[in-house]
């Protein structure tokens, strides 16, 4: 795939991302389940099918998945407690 057409595909994804972050009504339905007492965590995939105008589609169309640019590792009081009854460890400074 040509840097253009990855560039592009990283802005879509980004551009997506920035659509569901700004969205209200997924803000609302979060804050109703945390209100529930519930963590809550959203991971989203896109896979977007690429072909050039004018060519047919076959197995061989390109495929773009996107996941968020910067994804972050949270630990809570429950994934402690559950990595402890396994006999993991986790440093203090990544919970």
């Amino acid at each position: 795939m040509d840097q253009q057409l990855k560039q592009l595909m990283k802005e879509l994804g980004e551009a997506i991302n920035e659509s569901l972050a700004d969205s209200d009504s997924i803000a609302e339905v979060v804050s109703r389940i945390k209100e529930g007492g519930y963590d809550i965590f959203l991971v989203l995939e896109a896979t977007i099918g690429v072909s050039k105008q004018g060519e047919k589609s076959n197995d061989k169309t390109s495929l773009v998945t996107t996941l968020t640019s910067n994804p972050t590792f949270k630990v809570n009081d429950q994934d402690l407690k559950f990595l402890k009854s396994l006999r993991i460890k986790i440093d203090e400074d990544v919970a």
